[in-house]
């Protein structure tokens, strides 16, 4: 985890004191269930949460000390705790193993981050739906393969990020879902030393689902689509980051970064105004994506249980999820306050003499009678006349003093096809596909 891209909340999910609180959280409600049970006295349940209602904070530096001398985090934690609680301490983790610890305690801090990525989203939602109404209207050239193509509006940019970014949160939510799930069944899985009512009871006081079958770990193909999941949203901020880098690029211009007061481009040069932020975001979306691979290959363990999964998560759900926070509220702030030119937009699609309109003709000389071959014909000779003068020359005027095009559309005709809003008679139609009727 890097400071320069982390926000306190997410960054205390990841904290040791967190780590060891839903540890312990995990322990006491198990030795409730057993005390429930009778396999263990009623009294050691209370001392437990007698001591941690008391307790004025996790003991970090003496815990690590501890496990300087057993190199076992879990023992470590469980000897500490034995050491303030007393006597009572002995009846806690009957029948169970490291991992209905660890991983259960995974599987809340993983929803937990999973909660502060969806509120993340639904911020940056609002955002976009903000702009992209603001710019329902406002037309600018679209592109393909980087060619002007026909226009569109930059309402409708954004309403395309809006859909992307929602069907992220539905694949959010539902590995949120399947990753909150808990183990506790004991040594390879069996439940042989733990009745499963105590995984039952545990998981209703963390807020988790009963992990069906377990071997001694969780499954890890629920954590390979977490991440997955992740390293999609990760991609889908990429995608709106390189189109606002796009539209600054000087020739372009449409949008830009907002630039605040006092704020430097270059060291060198006093005039830029770079896209930092989104340049910014392509990185950091390269740095949520690594942890996919690494998820992947987490799912062959051996047999029942190994630790090879261990260290790879230590660096991935803190990082990802981590990063992933400061990329969403990054990008939300991007959009809030982007400059958008419309004046800039229309100066762009005006620049290549009309070329947009290209398809238009086309369809309508199939439509007066010409085969598509020679209306493809017609067009292009005319079209490629325009971009060779580099727009100076007017796609209309050469049409209307072509002989072979007028003798198939009159000047009003070719005139009315050049209309541009044309192109936005279904843009309410798909503003209510995204955004909902009404």
């Amino acid at each position: 985890m890097v400071p320069r891209y982390a926000r306190p909340e997410m960054t205390a999910i990841w904290s040791a004191e967190n780590r060891f609180r839903i540890w312990f959280e995990i322990e006491a409600h198990a030795t409730d269930a057993l005390a429930e049970l009778g396999t263990v006295p009623q009294s050691a349940a209370k001392a437990l949460w007698d001591w941690w209602a008391t307790n004025p904070a996790i003991d970090v530096a003496a815990i690590d000390a501890i496990e300087a001398v057993t190199k076992h985090d879990v023992i470590a934690f469980l000897t500490w705790v034995a050491e303030n609680v007393g006597d009572e301490a002995r009846f806690m983790h009957q029948g169970m193993t490291s991992s209905d610890v660890l991983d259960t305690c995974l599987a809340v801090q993983l929803a937990q981050a999973a909660d502060i990525l969806l509120t993340d989203l639904d911020s940056l939602l609002e955002a976009i739906k903000r702009r992209a109404f603001e710019h329902k209207l406002t037309p600018t050239i679209g592109r393909s393969h980087g060619i002007h193509a026909e226009p569109v509006t930059f309402g409708l940019k954004l309403a395309e990020a809006y859909a992307e970014f929602s069907r992220c949160k539905a694949r959010l939510q539902g590995a949120r879902t399947e990753i909150a799930t808990c183990a506790i069944s004991g040594a390879v899985g069996t439940f042989a030393n733990i009745d499963p009512r105590v995984e039952a009871h545990v998981a209703a006081k963390l807020g988790l689902s009963v992990e069906p079958v377990s071997t001694q770990v969780i499954p890890r193909d629920r954590h390979a689509m977490f991440f997955a999941v992740l390293g999609v949203i990760a991609s889908s901020i990429e995608r709106l980051a390189v189109e606002v880098r796009h539209l600054q690029r000087t020739e372009v211009l449409e949008a830009e970064e907002y630039f605040s007061p006092g704020q430097k481009g270059s060291s060198a040069m006093p005039h830029k105004r770079n896209p930092i932020l989104t340049e910014n975001l392509t990185g950091l979306a390269r740095m949520v994506r690594s942890a996919v691979t690494p998820a992947m290959e987490n799912v062959a363990l051996w047999h029942e249980r190994d630790i090879s999964h261990s260290s790879v998560e230590r660096f991935i759900g803190p990082d990802a999820t981590i990063t992933l926070d400061f990329a969403l509220a990054r990008l939300t702030g991007v959009i809030d306050k982007l400059l958008v030119y419309p004046e800039r937009m229309q100066k762009n699609l005006d620049r290549m003499g009309g070329l947009v309109h290209s398809q238009r003709v086309l369809l309508a000389l199939t439509q007066a009678g010409a085969s598509r071959e020679d209306s493809y014909h017609l067009v292009q000779r005319n079209a490629m006349k325009v971009w060779e003068s580099d727009g100076q020359l007017s796609l209309l005027e050469l049409l209307k003093a072509d002989k072979d095009v007028t003798a198939r559309l009159s000047t009003e005709q070719l005139t009315e096809l050049f209309d541009l809003g044309y192109h936005m008679k279904h843009v309410d139609t798909i503003f209510d596909r995204v955004f909902g009727a009404g």
